[in-house]
């Protein structure tokens, strides 16, 4: 038995049947670490590090492969097969800029934000555009980016009736639900988040919240089903830090309320970032030790074991995992100032958010 840190109450350890029960009407998964690909059950391992290191390349390469799954669409000639471009935010928020996966270089000019409104979050979605996040006077709206062949910012445009009432801190996530029409993303009063879901198409909007000081992060869908990890804060030395660190999974079918009408699906007692996979069979998660970022794939519906899918060397820790518009490939982003895209090591000291 175990503590739930949401409600309070005891319940059985969190893996297998129940994250199969959770998730059922989710979809085999796709993931990849900078990036390892689950594709029917067989985990294909492009791995990282960067280009110099080409002995432990291959080492790693043979070590954790499997068939590759590729990737159709004009962005498809990107690091080791992945998308080809990285969108990012610049720190502060002022701009978006588009990098190419395979050098970091930029392949345009910058996209200004909106007047008297500042860029946070930015997320791919399906149809290849990407979806980004701005925020003025407790207010966030969305706009949609589109890339032409050769990778250069078109025209920003916002999303019509598409508007979430909040805080955006530097806590507050975003994700586009596979289908293209559902947002969600996090906002926060004082210490407490709210998770919001609006539709793009008809501006329905639904909302849980929490009043347990908490920071909600990696948010990623499966169906109709949103995994975030919640991250409890307690007070150390006159600071809030984060107690303990949990997979949960809502059903966006439930009507709006309590944020504790999610489960726990997953504990994570070495911290880090974690995403659901598109088919909720799989929980792919990052975590840093002894200068290196280990990505585990936990399998539902069983007991078993998890898998390790990737190592690499990182000077950080796991800041976040971002899957590509199909979900088979994951950016992961480290806290030492680097993204790791398929065969790349990319720098982004100057981003605060990235997506791919």
């Amino acid at each position: 038995m175990r503590d739930d840190p949401m409600d309070g109450r005891r319940r059985e350890p969190a893996r297998g049947a129940r994250l199969a029960s959770a998730c059922r009407t989710v979809v085999p998964v796709g993931v990849a670490a900078g990036v390892a690909l689950v594709a029917g059950g067989a985990v294909d391992v492009v791995h990282n590090r960067q280009r110099a290191e080409k002995q432990e390349h291959a080492a790693n390469t043979s070590a954790n492969s499997s068939s590759r799954t590729g990737l159709a669409g004009k962005d498809a000639a990107g690091a080791q097969g992945g998308p080809g471009y990285v969108v990012g935010v610049r720190t502060g928020g002022t701009a978006l800029v588009v990098r190419d996966a395979r050098d970091g270089g930029e392949t345009g000019p910058a996209v200004a934000a909106p007047r008297g409104r500042r860029f946070h979050r930015v997320s791919a979605a399906r149809d290849g555009s990407y979806v980004v996040s701005s925020y003025a006077a407790r207010r966030v709206r969305f706009e949609r980016l589109d890339l032409d062949d050769e990778g250069r910012p078109e025209e920003l445009e916002e999303i019509p009736g598409v508007t979430v009432a909040g805080v955006s801190t530097a806590y507050s996530d975003l994700a586009v639900n596979p289908d293209g029409d559902r947002i969600a993303y996090v906002t926060y009063r004082g210490a407490a988040a709210r998770v919001d879901v609006v539709s793009v198409r008809t501006g329905r909007h639904k909302a849980w919240a929490t009043r347990l000081p908490a920071r909600v992060g990696s948010l990623s869908w499966a169906g109709d089903t949103l995994a975030f990890v919640w991250n409890p804060l307690r007070v150390v030395g006159g600071r809030r830090v984060e107690a303990r660190h949990q997979v949960r999974v809502l059903d966006t079918r439930l009507p709006s309320g309590d944020l504790k009408a999610s489960k726990a699906v997953l504990d994570l007692p070495q911290g880090g970032a974690a995403v659901l996979g598109r088919d909720g069979r799989t929980i792919v998660a990052g975590h840093a030790r002894g200068g290196q970022i280990t990505l585990r794939a936990f399998p539902a519906g069983t007991r078993g074991p998890a898998k390790v899918v990737a190592r690499f060397a990182s000077a950080g820790r796991v800041a976040r995992l971002d899957p590509d518009r199909t979900g088979g490939r994951l950016l992961v982003a480290g806290t030492d100032g680097r993204l790791y895209a398929g065969g790349a090591s990319l720098p982004a000291r100057d981003l605060a958010d990235a997506a791919w």
